[in-house]
């Protein structure tokens, strides 16, 4: 997986293919940042217990119980009885700081510049990835609002040659842990490689390191992206934040 050393100033997805990892760090940051940066350790990561629909619901149980309904906010409790739902459990990578949601069928595999990668069983190009980077800056606004950084991504895309179309479809920006700022992104990719493909991207800036969470997943005419797994993707783009 490698970035290509001539474009310095694009923006590139994650792990649109399964032989690809181009980040959008370069477009970022290309000044601070280097592929050499890029940490391939994974020694120290670990994924936290599946949260079983016993366990969720004795966990909010337990909170409601003990603490109250103050504890748990409405949008809370709706998050984690929708997590249960889905069948989704909580990845924390302590070591690196980040945690998110992840599809418990899916697969955590170990791929060189990602800090995490996780695959569907049976279609690997339908991935959730992380990469965790140093850089100067101490947050994303420092370089640019989320509708920048959204073009910057779209113009990388547009430049690639396996890219027919690119279309952005929705630019958002939410709170994290304590008061991150958390720029989202969706797009739609139509590529030579893999087709039609959903993007599904997300980037904060921590103790000047940049973590991006990309999210692909095939969309073509004869099987698009149905509501269900759309909801999925969804609860993982808004999960991605700081560990606490």
């Amino acid at each position: 997986m490698a970035l290509r050393s001539s474009s310095n100033l694009l923006l590139a997805t994650l792990f649109h293919q399964h032989s690809q990892s181009r980040t959008f760090v370069s477009i970022l940051f290309p000044k601070f940042t280097s592929p050499t940066c890029i940490h391939e350790s994974h020694k120290d990561m670990h994924l936290s217990p599946s949260f079983t629909k016993r366990n969720l619901n004795l966990t909010l149980l337990l909170s409601t119980f003990l603490w109250g309904q103050a504890v748990l906010s409405p949008n809370e409790r709706h998050a984690l009885l929708l997590a249960q739902e889905l069948e989704l459990q909580r990845y924390t990578d302590s070591k690196e700081g980040f945690t998110l949601l992840t599809p418990s069928s899916w697969t955590k595999v170990d791929k060189a510049g990602a800090t995490v990668l996780f695959q569907e069983a049976n279609m690997g190009s339908n991935n959730i990835g992380v990469v965790v980077n140093p850089v100067r800056l101490k947050t994303l606004e420092e370089f640019g609002t989320p509708e920048f950084v959204a073009d910057k991504l779209l113009q990388a895309e547009r430049r690639k040659e396996s890219t027919k179309e690119a279309q952005l479809i929705t630019v958002t920006e939410r709170s994290g842990e304590g008061g991150l700022q958390i720029y989202e992104f969706e797009y739609r990719v139509d590529s030579t490689r893999g087709g039609i493909k959903r993007i599904f991207s997300a980037a904060f800036v921590v103790s000047k390191k940049l973590y991006l969470l990309n999210i692909s997943h095939s969309d073509k005419p004869e099987s698009p992206l149905d509501p269900h797994k759309r909801m999925i993707l969804e609860q993982v783009l808004h999960s991605f934040d700081a560990a606490a």
